[in-house]
């Protein structure tokens, strides 16, 4: 009797716990109103952005032909012979994007391998803040330090002009290789300790263990490490503004001055285009066309990540 009444005194007990009041039920669906509203907040602030952007890219295009925006070779909307191709921006987009991801994958990459598989434990917790401190440099000094001093410096090995695409990318792939490092080490460490160790019972070596074993199996987080870290340069405004120049040229020479699709924008954002004009129109209509390769970068990061992506027991 005594076991009896004591399970029934918990049973008791734990309904009571479970039972809510009133007014906790009440303060719960409050909370959930609030995180709701936040949420909302951000949809509508990107389905905002969104409209606006190509609501003025659709004026745009009531006076400039698609024929002109997409088969023009020159982009001179600020000229008196005005022209407004757009490959001469993209260009110079993907030309200092592509060398600052020569220079932050390998570097990332690196780093993340050694933080995982060779440093030690004491030695990684130092050097992954210290590596990810680089993230936190305003971008403006990168862009000033690219102008400064590693210019003149490559100017003393290479015949470069001031305003460059090199020195932009080289500062933006150290910029953007904590982007990359970070999550493929990440991707690295969720790897299982069993592969590696089944790896090592059949004799092979570890550095074998790295590129055969692991490295293939953290492939989804390495890829969309590398495609967000193109996204950051694509994106990348105020180092390829003040170290590459605002010269739109359609050319892969990386020793010239070049314009970016972003210092474009930056540039019309002075104020010195009257708004409503056709020259302030472009910044909307450079600003759709990187909007939406920025779109298709994160797409193709998502797919990659769901489609390459591991499971394990």
């Amino acid at each position: 009797m005594q076991n009896t009444d004591s399970q029934d005194g918990l049973y008791l007990q734990s309904r009571e716990s479970l039972d809510k009041n009133p007014s906790e039920d009440i303060s719960e669906k409050i909370v959930a109103v609030i995180l709701f509203a936040c949420a909302l907040v951000s949809v509508l602030t990107t389905f905002g952005i969104v409209l606006i952007i190509f609501q003025e890219t659709f004026g745009f295009f009531q006076e400039v032909s698609f024929a002109q925006f997409f088969l023009d070779t020159k982009w001179t909307p600020l000229f008196a012979e005005k022209h407004f191709g757009i490959w001469p921006l993209i260009n110079g987009t993907f030309l200092t994007t592509a060398i600052a991801m020569a220079v932050a994958i390998p570097l990332g990459l690196s780093s993340a391998i050694y933080l995982s598989e060779y440093a030690q434990p004491k030695v990684a917790a130092i050097l992954r803040p210290a590596v990810e401190l680089l993230a936190g440099v305003p971008t403006v000094v990168y862009g000033y330090f690219a102008l400064l001093f590693l210019t003149p410096l490559l100017r003393n090995v290479i015949p470069l002009e001031i305003f460059n695409a090199l020195s932009a990318g080289l500062m933006m792939g150290v910029m953007i290789t904590p982007t990359v490092g970070s999550i493929s080490l990440d991707a690295i460490r969720a790897v299982p300790r069993s592969l590696r160790e089944g790896s090592y019972a059949l004799g092979i070596t570890k550095l074998e263990t790295i590129f055969k074993v692991v490295l293939p199996a953290a492939l989804s987080g390495i890829i969309a490490s590398i495609i967000l870290g193109i996204s950051r340069a694509v994106g990348e405004t105020m180092t390829v503004l003040i170290a590459a120049g605002q010269q739109p040229r359609l050319t892969i020479n990386f020793a010239e001055s070049v314009e970016t699709m972003t210092a474009y924008m930056a540039q019309i954002s002075g104020g010195d285009s009257p708004r409503g004009s056709l020259n302030f129109k472009t910044l909307y209509a450079v600003g759709a066309v990187l909007f939406l390769l920025t779109l298709a970068l994160n797409i193709v990061s998502f797919w990659i990540a769901n489609r390459f992506k591991e499971k394990y027991d």
